[in-house]
């Protein structure tokens, strides 16, 4: 009986599965975030699909966090598995909030600044992508997985860096003369930078991983 009660329940291999999913629309959800800042037709086309993949990581969060409820082995603590899966989803509901920003604030150009900056979010989650699937052989994997993640602390200290550079040639070049075009640059900045920030934050939870693990 109890044989039969188990086989029924998610095996522990699905979470690998799950966090799989959810990193492909993380990136997926980068990259039109990305093109969005190419402006012009580009920003409504890519809008919608931060919107639906962000839903879809949505759904994959949903499913792992019941998954974490109903399997009784699990490849990791189960506060590690929500922690993880909650930090990830992060990435991508900021990069949401970030694209609606632009949307209500009618934003069409953007500077060079923003657009590396959004190239950081690309590069963490391809980083976040490739270390994912490594979390099924920590022990194997542990040396290449504290330094992709590493890298994505070095992109969001090079991100802080860009935030900075952008904001104060973005006052220079408005001042008090353009007030509200300042308000609104800041606000795309900081939206930017949030998005990197989430990626620091799946980053400490990896490396946190590794540590209990190796």
């Amino acid at each position: 009986m109890m044989r039969w009660f188990k086989a029924l329940m998610p095996k522990e291999e699905r979470f690998f599965d799950l966090f799989a999913r959810h990193s492909e629309a993380v990136l997926a959800g980068a990259v039109a975030l990305r093109a969005m800042l190419e402006g012009g037709d580009a920003i409504l086309t890519n809008y919608q699909t931060v919107m639906d993949r962000e839903q879809d990581a949505d759904d994959v969060t949903r499913e792992t966090l019941i998954a974490v409820r109903r399997t009784f082995i699990t490849p990791f603590d189960r506060g590690n598995i929500r922690d993880l899966i909650t930090a990830m989803d992060n990435t991508i509901d900021q990069m949401q909030k970030t694209a609606k920003g632009i949307r209500l604030f009618e934003v069409t150009e953007f500077t060079p600044e923003m657009k590396e900056m959004a190239d950081a979010i690309v590069k963490c989650a391809q980083l976040m992508q490739e270390a994912i699937p490594l979390l099924g052989s920590i022990s194997t994997h542990a040396v290449r997985i504290s330094d992709l993640t590493a890298q994505m602390s070095a992109l969001e200290g090079r991100a802080d860096e860009l935030h900075d550079i952008g904001l104060k040639a973005l006052y220079l070049n408005n001042g008090k003369a353009n007030a509200m075009g300042f308000f609104i640059g800041n606000e795309v900045y900081d939206h930017l930078e949030k998005v990197v920030d989430r990626f620091d934050d799946v980053a400490n939870e990896l490396h946190g991983i590794v540590i209990e693990h190796v």
